[in-house]
This record gives structure tokens, C-alpha cells and sequence, in this order.
């Protein structure tokens, strides 16, 4: 089962992916990058710069226990970082 939530949170990236994360006050390690895809939306860009796009990553991340998976979403327009999704 999913719960949906759509926190703000701190994500540490390297070359493009999230490596580590924060919600709600734990640290959480990402151990494995299970799916990645971009949805690109003429109405999100709010300059000529900016292309519009939301990059969601489904993933496998451990905040000192077991393991969990959870889906992070990267707004280029705010460039602010969401977890959208988590499974129990």
C-alpha cells in the first residue's frame, strides 16, 4: 500500500540523481534507483530559461533501519524537491 504526501524536502544529488534525503527530521541513504522519468509541460516553464519539466524518481532508501520505497519529485521551475510517495 502507497500514502501520498507531497512534503517539501532536502535532497543531496550526485550527477543528476538523489543520493540522500531528509524527511521529517531522518536522514534517509538511497541504496537503489528503481525508476526515472520526466514529464515536460509547456505551462510549468516560468521563463525562457527554464524547461518546464518535473523529474520524478521512484526509489530504495534506508533511513538507519529497513528499508523502504519512496518517489521524489524535482520541480525545475521552484527547483525545490517533494517526496511525493512512500510504500509500506
Amino acid at each position: 500500500m502507497s500514502r501520498l504526501y507531497g512534503d517539501p524536502i532536502e535532497v543531496w544529488s550526485r550527477e543528476g540523481q538523489p543520493v540522500q534525503f531528509v524527511w521529517r527530521d531522518r536522514l534517509y541513504t538511497v541504496r537503489r534507483i528503481l525508476d526515472h522519468w520526466v514529464i515536460a509541460r509547456e505551462w510549468w516553464k516560468i521563463s525562457d530559461s527554464d524547461p518546464g519539466e518535473r523529474r520524478f524518481w521512484r526509489l530504495e532508501a534506508d533511513p538507519g533501519g529497513r528499508a523502504g520505497t519512496y518517489e521524489l519529485r524535482f520541480d525545475t521551475a521552484g527547483e525545490g524537491w517533494l517526496l511525493i510517495r512512500a510504500w509500506d
